[in-house]
Order: C-alpha cells, then structure tokens, then sequence
C-alpha cells in the first residue's frame, strides 16, 4: 500500500504539478487547438493561459515534459513579476526634488479598499528621515507640482 505525499509531483502528459505550479493542457475554447494554463500553488485563476502544441498526430496535445514545463513556469512567473510592478508602480508614486532645504523625497502610497480606499502622502529629508506624513484622499495627485508647493508651503496638511 502507497500513500503518495500532497504535495508529490505529478508528471503527466496533460499534468504536471511541480515547483509550486500546475500546468494543464485544455481545449483551446476559441478553436480546435489545444492550449496550456499555468496556474501557481493557492491561486484560483491562472498565471498564464497559451496556445499549446499539437501532437505528431495532429488532433491530440503533445505531451508536457520538464523542458516544457520550466519554461512554462520561468514564462508564469515573469507574467507575475510584470504584474507585481504594475500594481506597485500604480500605489506607489515618489519623486525627489532639489529645495532650499536640500534634497527631498515625497511618497504617494495608495491603499485599494473597495470600502474605504486611502492614501499616505509622505515626505523624507537626504538621511531619509520622515519630515510630514498625512492621510490623503486615494485620488491625490502627486506631481513635481504639487510636491513642491507643498514643500514650499511648510509640509502642512494638504487641503
């Protein structure tokens, strides 16, 4: 009697689940190809869905294999990697400015909430000491503008 570990690889030819992933060969909904979704450990929707291989027989996927598969798991995880800056560059806006002063930094870090969304307007000395820090509306917009005048205007609360 085997008992197989839960997190055990599974190598087959439509499935593979490795290395924190899960590829699975599909029918392609949109034709009458074959397409491959990547989908990481805990994640309910897929990294990456793509087209997939046609077997020599020209009607059945060609079979995953470990050449296959890491590829597919670098490409997924690149995809993810994309994703993650897009959302950080999205929440997170800073610009640096030169003042009488000396050098200074202001962040924009957005919080989504779909109840009560919020931002933190911050601004931080060359040593990157905190000098202001104060709740903002999410639709704040930070520009070289805006930065500045509200440098120049002694880093009170804004509004």
């Amino acid at each position: 009697m085997s008992h197989e570990e839960p997190d055990a690889p599974v190598h087959q030819p439509t499935l593979w689940q490795d290395d924190g992933w899960t590829a699975r060969v599909i029918k392609n909904e949109d034709d009458d190809g074959w397409a491959v979704s990547m989908t990481q450990d805990g994640q309910a929707e897929p990294a990456l869905v793509g087209p997939w291989t046609m077997g020599r027989d020209k009607k059945n996927p060609k079979p995953l294999d470990a050449p296959a598969f890491f590829t597919l798991v670098k490409t997924a995880s690149e995809v993810l990697r994309r994703h993650e800056q897009q959302r950080h560059a999205a929440l997170h806006r800073e610009i640096e400015l030169d003042t009488a002063q000396g050098r200074m930094r202001v962040t924009l870090d957005i919080t989504p909430d779909d109840d009560h969304p919020s931002a933190v307007l911050s601004a931080f000395d060359d040593g990157g000491q905190t000098l202001a820090r104060f709740t903002v509306p999410p639709d704040f917009r930070l520009t070289r503008g805006t930065a500045a005048g509200w440098i120049e205007g002694g880093l009170r609360r804004p509004g």
